[in-house]
């Protein structure tokens, strides 16, 4: 029996989930997302796991259907530049309060991927693994993952040459050659080690340039 199995078995219905995308991303913003699913729920949810198991066609499907018939859902999304400035773990675990908090109507308990969460005012629970063993925690992978997705994808076409619709800013080989190349932009995580390291390469390039 899950864990959300057995808090209905007590009574308790309002059972959100909560998780975050981009928290390994050197570029963009993390997304944090909580969700809280009806009790019931029809044949189109089977399948629901965590998002990065499903394709982004199913992705986009579930993302749809969580939207409609989630009993509530919000994302939070946390800008580089916090990050960078207040750090990774104190932006990822005070979003996680925060996209719980504006949940409407309010969850009974808080079902967690194997984060603890100060400062909530309701039980909660961490899982590790939880976003392939709970609907509620894969139903806020889903949102986040989505929404994330899709402002890397608007970032593509503001910041070209970087390659964000494809990667979605994580540190891939051809993302790390783009810095090299054309230098970090303003959604890079500054703070970061590898994209620090690639903007000495570029301003040591562009350097050279101005002096050859």
């Amino acid at each position: 029996m899950t864990d959300s199995e057995q808090l209905r078995s007590a009574g308790v219905q309002l059972i959100a989930g909560v998780d975050e995308a981009g928290r390994g991303a050197c570029a963009g913003p993390m997304v944090i997302a909580a969700c809280i699913l009806p009790p019931q729920l029809h044949d189109g949810w089977l399948g629901l796991t965590d998002s990065k198991k499903l394709t982004p066609k199913r992705r986009d499907t579930f993302y749809d259907l969580i939207v409609a018939e989630a009993v509530a859902w919000s994302a939070i999304v946390i800008p580089p530049e916090d990050i960078d400035t207040l750090g990774l773990q104190q932006m990822n675990i005070g979003g996680m309060r925060r996209a719980v908090e504006a949940l409407q109507p309010a969850p009974e308990h808080v079902l967690t991927d194997a984060w603890q969460v100060p400062g909530l005012t309701m039980p909660m629970t961490n899982i590790i693994g939880g976003d392939a063993q709970e609907l509620c925690i894969a139903a806020a992978s889903v949102i986040a993952k989505v929404t994330r997705d899709r402002i890397m994808v608007e970032y593509d076409s503001a910041y070209p040459g970087y390659g964000f619709a494809g990667h979605k800013g994580y540190g891939t080989a051809a993302h790390a050659q783009a810095m090299r190349t054309q230098g970090a932009c303003a959604i890079h995580r500054m703070s970061y080690a590898n994209v620090q390291k690639a903007q000495a390469v570029f301003e040591k390039h562009e350097l050279r340039k101005e002096l050859a």
